[in-house]
């Protein structure tokens, strides 16, 4: 069931009044309808698939269970990595087994020995990747002994399947969401009237600016032959807007439908295109993937007191890892690899100027240091995005390759101005709203102020949205 859709706009109203209808009664019945909605949410793609979340969700609690039970280290490394192999096992049967496949049978052929692929007609279950991360914190920070495990198996059931974010995140983990599982929620007023404000501009981010731009895009990196290399340039632009406000309008979407329901989910983008380095980009972009891979990933193969040759390595090998859980293609590891690239000269030096806090902290212009660093940054991020994007490595050099040869035919660019300026008031109301979780975050205008934006955002959306309910990027993932 897609946020975007018109089954979504009936289901939601009624499972928020029957749901809140219940806040007098017991906890065990508001996590029971949550699991089963959830369960609803899931089931409308595909009702096959929730036998994956069932078993893997299973075996997670049970893994849980047992730990805490031994103190045998052998008996715990095997429990641990029975939740490890059984979810790793999921994802990479439906993710990624025609991919190994056909990459070791084109190995095979490019040094002279004939093998044919036998791939499968393979569905890929949405919302794997995120799910699988999200009970994979549970079981590794119970054997850490970080957290402890739960014995309420609707409480955890409901954790693993919470619709808001089962498609595509947040990655919420288990130390910070299960415990809001295990108390009684009860409505609040400020909450919800926020959770609402933060899905309008989701909303608006999908449905004005990414979908709007999506056939533009699609239509530059397929006939990118067509075009010279300032459209080219301009598609790239439309790119990396388009997958900001994608992605982030799930996020924004999905956060504040949890906050409908008592919920509080992290923050998973923090307007991330005003960074002014590539580390903090990754701390303001896709936040629970970037964190949960350094803590899970980064952290445990550097080790106790890693040199800087050991963490580069490692930041390099953990940013490839990245892009392979972003698709099952080598341009998804190049994208990866290349970011990992991008961190060595910081991760190499000595001394590296680190970026904290907000671009022009207490001002509002920033420093020309800062735009510099701004544009260096989005720059290089939306370099790697043509690779990210493109359908083959082929495709992705032919790309970078036409936009140097040939840079200009004098083609007709004043249908991108109407977009352009879209953005760039997105931007705007971003920049003005940096400190805050999201750019319609303005509770202290006054009523009247503030009852103007929402109108003039839902006539807004109503006017320049692309219905249709076109799919979110991310559930490819």
């Amino acid at each position: 069931m897609l946020f975007n859709s018109i089954p979504f706009a009936i289901f939601l109203p009624i499972v928020f009044l029957l749901y809140w209808s219940m806040q007098k009664r017991s906890l065990l019945l508001q996590n029971s309808f949550i699991l089963i909605t959830s369960y609803v949410f899931y089931g409308w793609w595909n009702w096959r698939f929730l036998s994956l979340i069932v078993l893997s969700s299973f075996v997670d609690y049970l893994v849980g269970i047992y730990l805490p039970k031994t103190n045998k280290r052998n008996k715990r490394r095997l429990l641990l990595t029975i939740s490890i192999v059984v979810n790793l096992g999921l994802l990479g049967f439906f993710k990624y087994y025609n991919f190994f496949v056909f990459s070791f049978t084109e190995l095979l052929n490019s040094i002279g020995l004939s093998a044919d692929s036998h791939t499968l007609n393979l569905i890929l279950p949405v919302g794997i990747s995120f799910y699988t991360f999200k009970k994979l914190s549970y079981t590794i920070d119970i054997f850490h002994e970080k957290i402890k495990p739960t014995t309420n198996i609707i409480a955890f059931f409901s954790f693993v399947a919470f619709f808001p974010q089962l498609l595509a995140g947040p990655i919420d983990r288990a130390s910070t969401l299960l415990p809001q599982f295990l108390k009684k929620r009860h409505f609040s007023d400020p909450m919800a009237r926020d959770g609402l404000r933060q899905m309008l501009s989701g909303f608006m981010k999908k449905m004005i600016i990414a979908d709007n731009l999506s056939p533009i895009v699609e239509d530059i990196f397929s006939n990118h032959a067509q075009y010279d290399g300032l459209s080219l340039v301009i598609g790239l632009f439309f790119l990396a807007i388009q997958l900001y406000c994608d992605f982030s309008g799930y996020s924004d979407i999905a956060i504040g439908t949890a906050k409908l329901f008592g919920f509080n989910l992290m923050q998973n983008f923090a307007f991330p295109y005003f960074s002014r380095d590539i580390a903090e980009f990754w701390r303001r972009w896709h936040i629970s993937l970037s964190t949960w891979l350094r803590d899970y990933v980064y952290v445990p193969l550097c080790g106790k007191r890693p040199s800087r040759r050991k963490k580069a390595v490692n930041i390099v090998l953990t940013f490839t890892l990245c892009g392979l859980w972003h698709g099952a293609s080598w341009t998804y590891v190049l994208w990866g690899f290349i970011h990992g690239l991008y961190f060595l000269p910081m991760t190499l030096a000595k001394r590296h100027p680190r970026f904290i806090g907000t671009a022009a902290q207490d001002r509002f212009f920033p420093s020309a240091k800062e735009v510099f660093a701004i544009i260096l940054t989005f720059t290089a991020t939306t370099f790697a995005w043509i690779f990210f994007r493109s359908s083959s490595l082929s495709q992705a050099f032919d790309y970078i390759t036409r936009i140097i040869s040939v840079p200009y035919l004098n083609l007709n660019y004043s249908q991108y101005i109407p977009l352009f300026f879209a953005i760039v008031l997105l931007l705007f109301l971003e920049w003005i709203q940096r400190t805050k979780e999201h750019f319609l975050q303005i509770e202290n205008l006054h009523v009247i102020l503030r009852w103007m934006i929402y109108f003039s955002a839902i006539i807004l959306l109503l006017v320049f949205g692309a219905f249709g309910s076109n799919e979110f990027i991310y559930f490819q993932f």
